[in-house]
Formats: structure tokens, sequence, C-alpha cells
């Protein structure tokens, strides 16, 4: 019988992106709408990436399955 492979999760996968040193990048929250009451500087820096947190590393690469 054939052994079932894990499949990745696919909204994760939008979401994150694995750098080639491992890490996994994430794009900021809070910046699609209503932007209008928040400050230009606000705004500049929900524009930049971040990386996820060692406390969510493991919940994060379990969704991507690539480790």
């Amino acid at each position: 019988m054939a052994k079932v492979k894990m499949k990745t999760n696919r909204s994760a996968a939008k979401r994150f992106k694995v750098t080639a040193k491992g890490k996994i990048k994430r794009w900021k929250s809070g910046g699609a709408h209503y932007n209008t009451k928040k400050s230009s500087k606000r705004k500049r820096h929900l524009r930049k990436h971040t990386y996820v947190k060692d406390n969510m590393l493991k919940h994060v690469k379990a969704l991507l399955k690539e480790f």
C-alpha cells in the first residue's frame, strides 16, 4: 500500500515564504483597509515584511510541511 503524503496548507503557503537561510517571512497585518486614520509612518512600516517569531515557528512549519 502506498504511503500517504502530508499536504501543505495552501492558505499558509500563500502567506509565508521560506528564505534561503530557513527563516519564515511574513507580511505585517493591519494595512489592508481603514488607512485614513493611520499615520504615514505607521502605514510605511506596515508595508515591510517581518519574520515569524520563535514561539510560532513550530506551528507555521507544521502547516508548510517543508521541514
